[in-house]
């Protein structure tokens, strides 16, 4: 008579358990180092482009000014021809200056909105977090900066529509992308730094309209440089906009341009708006 089978013996619960229930059991190794960072930078990206899935009202708004603009300024100046601009159209000489301005635009108030967030406890609650102060600073720059390209998607779309003659090559339109976020991060940094020193919306919705014509104007957007004087002309040369302006300008419409300088400029300024926003953040939150 044969034996009955033995009874397989009970696996332990430290041992064998399915591939499947690893994370159960056993969890994830936290990200170190290097990679925290830009793990930390995309997670604060993607919350602030989810706004935008609730209210695309900004985008739209927003394309109107730059609209009037190319409409009603450029195609009066192209009339006229007060402006010496090399042969080139004067519309087609300001299509690059307007997307730099309404990239400018959306980025200078950004601090209103984390004045916000920090009256409304967000800002508290994101600060107690592991995630770097820099990282919540980055994110939020260059979720501006994405906004910005949207809007510059519109404002070249429209220039197309006017007959503007650009550029369609595929890498020049990513060096576009590249120049557009790099300045809306600067000008978002700029205005996160001047809201951890206000510290109230009033206040910063005050000085941000005080600077943002001075530094449109103090730039090659409307004129070249040099048709400036003199002293305007040191002021555009420490203006970041004009060296995105140029970069635009010389990517869009294959202008004589100094693209390593411009790239360098906009890196450089990114890099210290980001360390400025960064150091003031921990006042905001008082």
């Amino acid at each position: 008579m044969s034996e009955a089978p033995a009874v397989p013996r009970p696996v332990s619960a430290d041992r064998g358990h399915p591939a499947g229930l690893d994370l159960l059991v056993v969890p994830p190794l936290a990200r170190s180092g290097w990679k925290v960072l830009p793990a930390r930078v995309g997670a604060m990206c993607a919350v602030e482009l989810q706004k935008l899935r609730h209210d695309r009202t900004e985008l739209y708004t927003r394309a109107v000014q730059p609209a009037l603009w190319l409409l009603i300024f450029g195609e009066t100046f192209t009339r006229i021809r007060a402006i010496p601009t090399g042969g080139i159209p004067y519309l087609d000489y300001l299509a690059p200056g307007i997307i730099a301005q309404s990239a400018m635009f959306i980025a200078i108030f950004y601090g209103i909105q984390i004045i916000w967030e920090r009256d409304a406890g967000i800002l508290t609650k994101l600060l107690v977090t592991p995630t770097p102060r820099s990282a919540l600073i980055t994110g939020k720059a260059f979720a501006s900066g994405v906004k910005a390209v949207i809007q510059a998607v519109v404002v070249v779309l429209i220039a197309a529509l006017l007959g503007v003659a650009m550029t369609w090559n595929p890498l020049r339109l990513l060096g576009v992308a590249v120049a557009v976020v790099l300045g809306s991060a600067f000008f978002s940094c700029l205005s996160m730094t001047i809201a951890g020193i206000v510290l109230t919306r009033d206040r910063l919705m005050g000085i941000g309209q005080a600077i943002t014509m001075p530094l449109f104007f103090g730039s090659n957007a409307l004129y070249p440089v040099a048709v400036m004087p003199g002293w305007l002309q040191t002021v555009s040369k420490f203006n970041p906009l004009s060296y995105q302006v140029d970069a635009l300008r010389g990517l869009l419409l294959g202008t004589p341009a100094h693209l390593a300088l411009d790239y360098g400029v906009l890196v450089l300024a990114a890099a210290l708006g980001i360390l400025s926003a960064s150091s003031l953040l921990g006042r905001l939150a008082r």
